[in-house]
């Protein structure tokens, strides 16, 4: 069925999407003939007459509040918001071998973080809210992770703002409810290469868990523990998040789904 989603010509918003994940999702949006703002630090290479790139700090509330107001000016209004940027430091919270040393949590690591993951989550999820409430209509969806569900040896920090992202997408479900606003959160777990594995990333992670750098590469190909025997695709996200803002997700909210291949505890 064409245009089955039903969401062509929506004006949507997606936070860090020139990159990684969020890059994938402002991709499938845009082949759905969706209009996509991108707030973001740095632009990507992405040229579509739909597209629309505002360099956006998302933990400062003057900035986010000014993109929105842009949006709203040039396209009247917003129809839903992916709150998908994000940062993964790795550290330890004890390093005995070497106490604050450069791999274990420092408070400039926790506060980088928490001000990226949660504050920018809240400040978006806030200044957009306030239009979808008066509109009586609008998604919101938040971007988690697996860490935030399983914890994660190396990212407990992380881990920490993935599971407030869950609270917070559970707790505002109940309170924009009433105003026909779904809120729905989405957690990948093992995903293809997003570009975002630096060096540095890998030398940090690898520490934390006792590994060396090649190790760890070994491990992203290892999918033994995944029912589905292999990493997720950033389409496959990107899949889900268009099924969430159109009206074919109409009556849920409050949730957040793991997209990890089957992968648990178990």
């Amino acid at each position: 069925m064409k245009d089955w989603l039903g969401i062509k010509g929506k004006i949507y918003l997606v936070t860090g999407g020139s990159s990684g994940i969020g890059k994938a999702i402002v991709e499938a949006l845009l082949q759905e003939e969706t209009t996509v703002i991108n707030l973001d630090i740095q632009d990507s290479e992405i040229t579509d007459k739909n597209y629309l790139f505002i360099q956006t700090d998302v933990t400062n509330r003057q900035a986010v509040e000014t993109a929105v107001e842009v949006v709203v000016d040039k396209f009247g209004t917003i129809d839903g918001v992916v709150n998908n940027a994000g940062i993964n430091i790795p550290a330890l919270l004890v390093d005995p071998q070497d106490t604050h040393g450069k791999y274990e949590l420092s408070d400039d690591s926790f506060d980088k973080m928490t001000s990226i993951n949660q504050k920018g989550l809240f400040l978006v999820a806030q200044t957009v809210g306030r239009i979808l409430v008066a509109k009586k209509s609008g998604v919101i969806i938040n971007m988690a992770s697996e860490a935030g569900l399983e914890g994660s040896e190396g990212q407990g920090a992380y881990s920490g703002t993935k599971a407030a992202v869950i609270g917070y997408t559970r707790s505002w479900a109940k309170e924009l409810g009433k105003y026909n606003v779904r809120v729905v959160g989405i957690a990948p777990g093992i995903m293809e290469e997003t570009g975002l594995r630096t060096l540095a990333y890998e030398e940090a992670l690898s520490y934390t868990r006792g590994k060396t750098v090649e190790e760890l590469r070994k491990g992203y190909a290892n999918t033994s523990a995944t029912p589905l025997g292999r990493s997720g695709k950033l389409s496959e996200v990107a899949d889900l998040v268009c099924y969430y803002l159109s009206d074919r997700s109409s009556y849920i909210t409050g949730i957040t789904t793991n997209i990890a291949g089957g992968k648990s505890r178990g």
